[in-house]
């Protein structure tokens, strides 16, 4: 299954989805295996450390430090990582709302980090692509 490259397709047909939960990102020493029982929703390794991001929650009972608490949104249209525009596009329009998208692109999906208190705005804003 090829996934979608045209930029107007992909901004019409996106579908954003609101996930469950809150999300942190932390950064960690050490190797990924010694947080997988933290369950990270992703990881990037980089020359300070591993960034994870995991639940609040599990980031309090480790006592995990963090910054920022985020809702995250799957944009639910299986975007191709060849896609130009999309990110851009996306974070252009939470941006002009005072929403900073911290985007995650995945194999079939694009997944945008934005504050919790600004998750219902960036849904709003992110539905008016697909009106």
């Amino acid at each position: 299954m090829t996934g979608e490259i045209n930029l107007d397709t992909l901004l019409a047909s996106m579908s954003p989805n609101l996930m469950a939960g809150e999300y942190v990102f932390c950064s960690v020493q050490g190797d990924y295996l010694d947080f997988n029982a933290l369950s990270p929703l992703a990881s990037f390794r980089e020359s300070e450390g591993l960034t994870i991001v995991i639940s609040k929650e599990m980031a309090l009972a480790n006592q995990l430090p963090f910054e920022s608490v985020f809702r995250g949104i799957t944009l639910t249209i299986h975007s191709s990582l060849d896609a130009v525009g999309l990110t851009a596009a996306v974070s252009g329009k939470l941006a002009a709302n005072n929403i900073s998208a911290n985007v995650i692109a995945a194999y079939y999906h694009d997944h945008i980090f934005v504050q919790t208190d600004k998750a219902e705005l960036a849904m709003k804003v992110l539905n008016e692509f697909c009106s």
